[in-house]
């Protein structure tokens, strides 16, 4: 999302500066681009109008700028990357759905009229629509990065061997990550995701099973569009085991004219250029209040050390032990479990950036 917003704020005339403390391919793409991307707040010579972000590069940034509001982004549930801090400079807490945002409720400190909820979107002409869907289901696509055969992927195999249908998997954890979807999506009929890429596929014109790591939830339907887009097609879903017989459930409920009609839907409310609409007026309406404002360095001060104290090394370390025990109380396959796991640890403890 990171890439997506910062081009199309750029394309609607703004200037977007990129801070994350690692970066990578996609980096080096917003680069490419003309977009301003470092590895260190200090080397920027300007000084942004208002920050967007997320755990410590959000509080770095605050520290760098200290005449600057910012909008903190909740996109998960659990986890010290999407830990939530009162600071006096965040006036605004956005979360990317409900689940998030009774999450951001809970915190105390944050005043309920500082929160709302803004929808992951789609760059529509990054992902354009395919051509129609063939009557029956020929292929299908698992397009997560966690999905191996040591976690879903057998039984995900499974039910598409029994329906007659080849399956194709894209993602980190089965070695076949892909930088631009956009190409492959429209070679598929069904496609297996969650959260933003599963609303990537349903843009695209894709029949779209919801299914992750965490279990399987329903395919996506006019019928049930309007509950499943406020939960943001993700995990808060996946209720279901990993069981051949449901996930076949599913893939008989395929519909191709309900598929094109969802595409239609998400393609006229979840377009990114609308949805940038909205982050430019939250961005205008932090940067008006806080210019009515004094800045309140005495608990400036008392945030930052409660967030030090709450998140601190010896913190990270037990959630992540933590995470491990959930992990090993989920059935996978042979050493799957100790490359899965090994998988989180390094990724949680690496810092976080820009892919």
């Amino acid at each position: 999302m990171v890439k997506d917003l910062a081009l199309e704020l750029r394309r609607q005339g703004h200037e977007p500066l990129i801070y994350s403390p690692k970066l990578g391919q996609v980096a080096q793409a917003l680069k490419d681009a003309g977009v301003v991307v470092t590895d260190r707040p200090g080397s920027l010579t300007q000084v942004p109008d208002v920050i967007h972000g997320q755990h410590y590069p959000a509080i770095e940034s605050l520290l760098r700028f200290p005449h600057t509001p910012a909008i903190y982004v909740c996109h998960g549930l659990q986890g010290y990357t999407d830990a939530l801090i009162p600071f006096p400079r965040i006036l605004r807490y956005v979360a990317v759905d409900e689940l998030c945002r009774k999450r951001v409720e809970r915190v105390p400190g944050i005043e309920r009229e500082r929160i709302q909820v803004i929808w992951n979107a789609v760059d529509l002409e990054r992902f354009p629509q395919r051509d129609p869907l063939p009557a029956k289901p020929r292929r299908a696509l698992v397009f997560s990065n966690n999905a191996s055969s040591g976690t879903y992927l057998r039984a995900v195999r499974g039910a598409c061997r029994r329906a007659g249908i080849e399956l194709h998997v894209a993602g980190l954890l089965s070695h076949n990550a892909v930088p631009n979807p956009q190409h492959l999506l429209p070679r598929y009929d069904i496609v297996f995701a969650k959260a933003r890429c599963a609303l990537e596929a349903m843009a695209v014109g894709n029949a779209v099973v919801l299914c992750d790591f965490k279990g399987l939830g329903p395919i996506v339907s006019t019928k049930n569009f309007d509950s499943l887009r406020p939960m943001n097609f993700g995990g808060g879903l996946l209720v279901e085991p990993h069981d051949p017989l449901l996930i076949r459930k599913q893939i008989e409920q395929y519909d191709p004219e309900d598929a094109a009609a969802v595409c239609r839907r998400v393609r006229r409310e979840a377009g990114l250029v609308e949805a940038t609409h909205h982050w430019i007026q939250l961005y205008a309406a932090v940067i008006e209040e806080f210019s009515h404002s004094e800045r309140k360095v005495d608990e400036e001060h008392r945030a930052l050390a409660e967030y030090l104290s709450e998140w601190s090394y010896a913190r990270r370390v037990e959630w992540e032990i933590e995470q491990i025990k959930k992990i090993r109380s989920v059935p996978v396959v042979g050493g799957a479990l100790a490359h899965f796991a090994g998988r989180i640890l390094r990724k949680r403890f690496s810092v976080y950036g820009i892919p």
